[in-house]
């Protein structure tokens, strides 16, 4: 069994084959910072070749799940110019790419802030949970940016249409709509319902060979088709484009100074 690395912005637990693994940066309702992302990715990379690890369980500490990429890595890019932004943002979607073909079962239990990039991990997901109060959202247009990296996998996940009008009106939602539109796959009413709906999928996944989940994963995902590379690097450079733009900045601003932007009626 490898190592797994030393982390920062993660807990991680290892227990019976299942690999928990705990966003943990509560004082920003775990937003998904530039590190967080590398050190999820680096347990990612750990643990590919482990068949003795069998599900990865991604949930968030202190009550919500991850609200989204980290403003302030925003705000620091900012100093380096057009491509570190989209440097940033093409890190988040090789993360997404490396979560969807993960050889383990990978499960989220989402609970709080799902927005963003954190909707972008539940749609990579092979079995997501979700509280029924958890509050779900893309609300990048809403600061003047584009959801760039998320959005071919939250089409995959739940078709054209939904993806449509959830990405342009920015709308927030909730577990039990999330469930209604394939997002999710069960929604509970409290955190001890969770946890044992959790413990009923794992004893399912730990009763299937690790092989042979990880192969039929990776015909699944081929069956699909999969958002291409050459997508999320135009899609990067998009994002570089909207965030340093007009609306990019004032939408940002606006975030950082809790105010309205000047396009919101």
């Amino acid at each position: 069994m490898n190592t797994l690395p030393v982390c920062q912005t993660l807990l991680l637990e290892l227990h019976n084959g299942v690999l928990h693994i705990t966003l943990n940066r509560p004082e920003s309702r775990n937003a998904m910072s530039l590190l967080m992302v590398a050190e999820l990715r680096a347990v990612l990379l750990a643990v590919r070749d482990d068949r003795e690890i069998r599900a990865l369980v991604i949930g968030g500490a202190g009550g919500h799940f991850c609200a989204g990429g980290d403003i302030k890595d925003m705000a620091n890019a900012h100093a380096q110019g057009p491509l570190a932004y989209r440097d940033l943002n093409r890190a988040f979607g090789a993360l997404l790419q490396e979560v969807q073909h993960a050889p383990q079962v990978v499960i989220t239990v989402l609970q709080g802030a799902v927005l963003g990039g954190g909707l972008g991990l539940a749609c990579v997901s092979d079995v997501a949970l979700a509280d029924h109060q958890a509050q779900f959202g893309l609300p990048e247009t809403s600061l003047g940016l584009l959801p760039a990296q998320i959005a071919p996998f939250v089409v995959q996940r739940i078709g054209l249409t939904q993806a449509r009008r959830l990405a342009l009106t920015a709308a927030r939602f909730d577990g039990t709509q999330a469930r209604r539109m394939g997002l999710v796959h069960f929604v509970e009413h409290d955190a001890q319902a969770l946890a044992e709906r959790l413990d009923e999928i794992l004893a399912h996944v730990l009763c299937c060979a690790p092989g042979a989940n990880a192969v039929t994963k990776k015909l699944l995902l081929a069956s699909a088709g999969q958002p291409s590379g050459g997508l999320l690097d135009e899609a990067a450079e998009w994002f570089s484009e909207a965030v340093t733009g007009a609306e990019g900045i004032e939408g940002t601003q606006a975030f950082v100074q809790k105010r309205k932007p000047g396009w919101a009626l």
